[in-house]
């Protein structure tokens, strides 16, 4: 067997065995394990520890350079960017280089018949090529179809970096909405925690004691059991709020890249400054018209739709190409073994005659539904922004209104525990008072919770977000800075018009302000 069968026999033998050598293979559990480590690591570094008592402000900007669901849009924004680099490249003319080598086991010999007779050939049959030889070229080739397409599709990546922009932008409107709801929820969770759990056990004691006085029959049993009953029904109340204050923890820790089981300090943000948004909601729609995320995304996909369309027109022309080579092929049998040559081609599929009515409907059609659709997110967002600034001036009447009970119930929470002292009141009123005092307090924490979230969604529709740098070139602290003057920018702007706090952001302190600590008397 010659050397060029040998050789095709072990290739094909090579490519049957390797495609039969395809078998699914599941990950070991060391494998997983390393996976799970590298990732974790991955997530990990660079992290700054928390080395304090963590701020609002700290929260959201910890959250904005480590929480990995934004981060996922940061790398999104990344890859348009560079799909975009890479897709201006198709507008160049391509310029290919090959080169070959061929081999064959006898003489390409070749026969031949008199034109005119039809008769063969009197002339010895000729070789017309070697039997083994190379070649190369080097082609220049520029199509004005690919040309056009590559333009549309460079300016419809350009509009895709857009669309991907105005998604991190919503992305960081729920980041910093969820974190400060959160924020507060978690804020309860630290200053009633501990309180909380006194309560609990001092009920758990009463309950006891009351029930060994009622296996005694000392007192009244139904006066006995409507006791327990009490006790039983502030315990209940007592074990929803300590189970909803545990999972707020670990929910901002999710938020802020943390272990689940982090244990964070927290500062309670001054309460001051909030105000109701009154008045005519005009100057508000056209902000929100202007720089809505969902609204500006949806305009630039209609932009791509339209692009899409003349893409289609584009099909429809003729294909015009032009090239210019050089080729090199040592085959002994050529005169001129180099040679360079130029060619200009046409093409046309007739078959476009009759799919061009359809293609340009169906691509109109594509144009006006992201048309109508941009209609249908501007009616949407301005009834989002009605109804947000509706939801924030009720949750802060309510949040005044859970205030005002707060204050009420801590005084009679006071009263029943010096009633207590002086054995005028028992310990089931205290217990009781201090039950009333906890809800109270939670129901607070959970209105400005709702004050926040609301102001969150106003602002999130208005689309005014912290103007900030990238977060991986940031450290943590400079980049809390920022935050505070964006927003204090953003107040000092607008304030007559969409602010929430005469004086700043919600629930931020303001640049060169301390931090206020807690006031809440638990």
């Amino acid at each position: 067997m010659s050397f060029g069968r040998r050789f095709l026999v072990a290739g094909l033998g090579l490519v049957v065995m390797g495609g039969c050598a395809v078998r699914p293979t599941a990950f070991t559990e060391d494998e997983y394990r390393s996976i799970i480590q590298a990732d974790r690591a991955a997530w990990m570094s660079g992290m700054e520890a928390v080395s304090g008592p963590v701020s609002l402000d700290e929260a959201i900007a910890r959250a904005l350079k480590y929480n990995l669901d934004h981060r996922v849009r940061l790398l999104e924004q990344a890859q348009a960017t560079a799909n975009f680099e890479a897709g201006k490249f198709d507008m160049l003319p391509r310029l290919m280089a090959n080169a070959g080598y061929h081999w064959r086991d006898n003489e390409a010999i070749r026969d031949s018949i008199d034109s005119v007779t039809g008769a063969p050939s009197l002339a010895n049959p000729s070789i017309s090529s070697q039997r083994e030889r190379t070649n190369a070229d080097l082609t220049l080739s520029w199509s004005l179809l690919d040309f056009g397409l590559g333009y549309y599709n460079a300016k419809q990546n350009a509009d895709r970096i857009l669309v991907a922009n105005e998604r991190r932008r919503k992305a960081m409107h729920t980041l910093t909405r969820d974190v400060t709801t959160t924020y507060w929820r978690a804020l309860a969770a630290q200053q009633l925690s501990e309180q909380v759990s006194l309560t609990i056990q001092e009920a758990e004691q009463a309950l006891t004691d009351s029930r060994q006085i009622l296996a005694a029959q000392i007192n009244n049993p139904t006066d006995t059991l409507r006791y327990q009953r009490n006790l039983l029904e502030n315990l209940r109340l007592l074990e929803n709020v300590e189970r909803e204050l545990a999972s707020a923890r670990i929910e901002l820790a999710t938020l802020l890249s943390l272990p689940p089981g982090s244990q964070i300090e927290l500062v309670e943000p001054a309460r001051s400054g909030l105000r109701a948004l009154d008045g005519d909601l005009e100057e508000l729609e056209v902000i929100a018209l202007g720089s809505n995320a969902d609204l500006r995304e949806q305009s630039y996909n209609a932009r791509i739709a339209a692009q899409e369309t003349r893409k289609t027109l584009l099909r429809m022309i003729p294909g015009l190409s032009f090239n210019y080579g050089q080729n090199y092929d040592n085959d002994t049998y050529l005169v001129n073994e180099q040679w360079n040559q130029a060619s200009v081609t046409a093409g046309f599929n007739l078959f476009n005659i009759l799919s061009a009515p359809a293609n340009r409907r169906a691509s109109q059609y594509a144009a006006g539904v992201e048309e109508a659709r941009r209609m249908a997110v501007q009616v949407a967002v301005l009834s989002q922004l009605h109804l947000a600034a509706h939801h924030y001036n009720d949750a802060l009447r309510q949040y005044d209104r859970a205030e005002a009970i707060f204050e009420v119930d801590r005084s009679l929470s006071e009263l029943a525990r010096g009633q207590e002292i002086s054995q005028t009141g028992s310990p089931l009123e205290r217990i009781s008072s201090d039950v009333t005092e906890i809800l109270s307090s939670v129901r607070m924490y959970q209105s400005m919770a709702r004050v926040n979230e609301a102001c969150g969604r106003v602002q999130a529709t208005l689309g005014l977000e912290p103007q900030i740098s990238s977060v991986d070139e940031l450290d943590l602290q400079t980049l809390r800075q920022e935050i505070i003057r964006s927003y204090d920018e953003i107040a000092a702007t607008n304030s007559q018009q969409w602010s929430c706090q005469a004086d700043g952001a919600p629930a931020l302190e303001s640049a060169g302000r301390e931090p206020q600590a807690s006031s809440a008397d638990v």
